[in-house]
């Protein structure tokens, strides 16, 4: 996720416990569809204190596992803006969601890397352990 130029780039982090009540079926659902299409979906959560902050998401945003040198691609994009166009936020949590083509079967371990060629406000989400869901939320 980019933020306007000045911006640091963030460490995020992956929660364990999301404060985001889903009601079984749809979870069931993405789970059913995660098995059948082999992808893997990752709920984000970006707090902006005041709103107004310019984010979006570079094509350019992979995860990498970390036992082989698979790469899956982000494939789709909800409630957020792809570059260089800009999504503006909303005092509080702004939540989107990516999808990436499957891992491999054999990955337990993987990183989520924003690739912004040097651009400011990129993030990474290092270690995230592979669930049998494949379905993930992070904050940014």
């Amino acid at each position: 996720m980019s933020q306007r130029p000045g911006d640091r780039m963030k460490m995020a982090h992956i929660i364990t416990k999301p404060l985001v009540d889903i009601a079984p079926e749809i979870i069931e659902q993405i789970r059913e569809s995660t098995q059948e299409e082999g992808q893997v979906i990752v709920h984000c959560i970006y707090n902006s204190l005041t709103g107004g902050d310019g984010i979006r998401i570079w094509p350019t945003t992979y995860l990498f596992d970390l036992h082989s040198d698979h790469v899956s691609t982000l494939e789709h994009i909800e409630k957020i803006s792809l570059f260089p166009i800009w999504t503006w936020t909303r005092p509080g949590d702004n939540l989107f969601t990516l999808i990436f083509s499957g891992l491999p079967k054999s990955c337990t371990v993987f990183d989520l890397i924003e690739d912004c060629s040097g651009s400011v406000g990129a993030f990474r989400v290092s270690s995230i352990k592979r669930t049998t869901s494949d379905v993930y939320y992070v904050s940014l």
